[in-house]
């Protein structure tokens, strides 16, 4: 054999070995495919939970799920070898905890543990606690080793304070730029999957998407690593898109918005599907969340009109109004590197000289009970214009300082993330910073209306008559107390 045929055998060799291992490759007899993307939570509803997870070599996928660790009953399965396993599980009880394994018909390759469950969320309308964790621009690990310190260190002392407080959040926010710099594929691996692999397996996750996802192929690997409702299958109207989208838990409705990448005009398929959703949703609490802050003067300003292209004015001057008009109670956005958390407020839609308190707080406190008094909403469910708390929380990897701005009570440059709880009539929210620290409170309280607390005055007094009219037995003590009853009653408030 010549030394020119086995040099030419040997490039064929190398670039084949080259091609291949581009490529993925089945599962060797015996040898169990890896994990490159741990098990992850998508769409949770009352009844439904999907899962995925992406390995390094394609194998069938098997999913099994039950009431204990050691009873996963029911499975899952599809014989088809991919790389990215996608298994929707239906039929379940809501508010109901399940534990789950994947992996492949020979063996679970994650999970099959008392860590690994996941639990449903309550009947739709139920008044039952939620507690939701925010972060935002947190994709700085897939960037710089700081990065992943700081990312890391927001993580850690979220769940050492949810561990003490009550628990991990059963919803979780990611307000975009989740993967720096180019939002590509590997971004989405380092900077989401191998950062946060142990809440992930438990709570649910809603993104968006930030302006870092649209700088590869118009954010296609951004939505190609999540799976989003599109069909109204987690509460709220089909939007048709994975770029803006609605769910609910409990008692609380969510949007969820693209401020980047999808038309923001009135006349936009955006707007027209967000205020049919508006008007379709009986929920007593409001959560909307997208990417580019309307209020902000951190690493972008909002005043200025072509920062960011222009979208946090179109947010602000279109989306707002329309949100406000259906009662928002709580939005939150990324984009600016920092903390900002505002007064109670509504109607301002201008620049920030042109703010007035006189006009557009509701509350000029700072909404925290130890401090001037949480705000109080004179409604139970969502009435129009009764003020919202406006809050970016950005500096979840990362901070780039931040100066003053009217509407804001608090503005903290240090990386942090937030976590909401709602209970009922109450909201409450916290920043925690890295440090594990409790940066700021505010807390939002919606009082009954006072036709309700009329009708259970009434209903007490009439109690209270019928007691004195079979303890004295006169009917003259009744009829005066009746007076002296709805006399007062005209007192209060219409």
């Amino acid at each position: 054999m010549s030394f020119r045929y086995c040099r030419a055998a040997a490039a064929i060799y190398f670039a084949l070995v080259s091609i291949v291992g581009l490529l993925p490759l089945p599962a060797s007899a015996g040898v169990p495919p890896g994990l490159v993307r741990p098990p992850y939570l998508q769409i949770g509803t009352p009844t439904s939970m999907v899962v995925r997870w992406r390995t390094d070599v394609t194998s069938d996928t098997r999913l099994s799920y039950g009431p204990a660790p050691d009873d996963l009953s029911t499975t899952l399965s599809d014989p088809a070898l991919v790389t990215e396993h996608e298994v929707a599980i239906p039929s379940l009880e809501p508010g109901t905890r399940y534990y789950y394994g994947v992996g492949t018909d020979v063996e679970i390759i994650a999970g099959g543990d008392a860590d690994h469950y996941f639990e449903t969320s309550p009947a739709a309308g139920s008044r039952q606690p939620v507690r939701i964790w925010v972060i935002g621009d947190s994709g700085e690990c897939s960037f710089s080793a700081q990065g992943c310190i700081d990312a890391g260190a927001v993580r850690d002392e979220y769940l050492a304070h949810a561990q003490e407080t009550g628990g991990i959040a059963n919803a979780w926010l990611m307000l975009g730029d989740n993967a720096y710099t180019e939002g590509t594929d590997t971004e989405h691996t380092v900077g989401v999957f191998e950062v946060y692999p142990e809440i992930m397996r438990n709570t649910p996750l809603w993104p968006v998407p930030g302006n870092h996802e649209y700088k590869t192929d118009g954010a296609v690997p951004y939505y190609e690593a999540f799976s989003l409702p599109t069909e109204g299958q987690a509460g709220g109207e089909a939007s048709g898109s994975e770029s803006y989208y609605s769910f609910d838990f409990g008692n609380v409705h969510f949007v969820a918005l693209d401020s980047h990448g999808t038309d923001r005009s009135t006349t936009g398929a955006m707007y027209q599907w967000l205020e049919a959703d508006l008007e379709a949703t009986s929920a007593e609490w409001l959560i909307a969340f997208w990417h580019h802050p309307p209020y902000t003067n951190g690493s972008h300003d909002s005043d200025n009109e072509y920062d960011s292209g222009g979208r946090l004015w179109d947010m602000r001057m279109i989306f707002l109004p329309l949100l406000e008009s259906h009662g928002v109670d709580l939005q939150l956005t990324g984009h600016s590197h920092s903390y900002e958390r505002s007064l109670l407020l509504d109607g301002h839609y201008g620049t920030s000289d042109t703010f007035d308190p006189a006009e557009h707080a509701f509350d000029t406190g700072d909404g925290d009970p130890a401090g001037d008094g949480a705000y109080a909403k004179d409604a139970m469910g969502l009435e129009p214009n009764m003020g919202a708390v406006y809050s970016v929380v950005g500096s979840s990897s990362k901070n780039s300082g931040v100066d003053s701005h009217p509407v804001m009570k608090r503005s903290i440059s240090y990386e942090g993330s937030m976590l909401v709880d709602i209970d009922g009539a109450a909201l409450e929210a916290v920043f925690i910073n890295k440090d594990g620290d409790t940066r700021d409170r505010f807390r939002i309280e919606k009082v009954p209306e006072p036709a309700v607390a009329t009708m259970q005055l009434v209903a007490l007094a009439l109690l209270a008559l019928m007691r004195l009219r079979r303890a004295r037995g006169g009917r003259e003590a009744v009829a005066i107390h009746l007076a002296l009853f709805l006399g007062a009653g005209l007192l209060l408030p219409s």
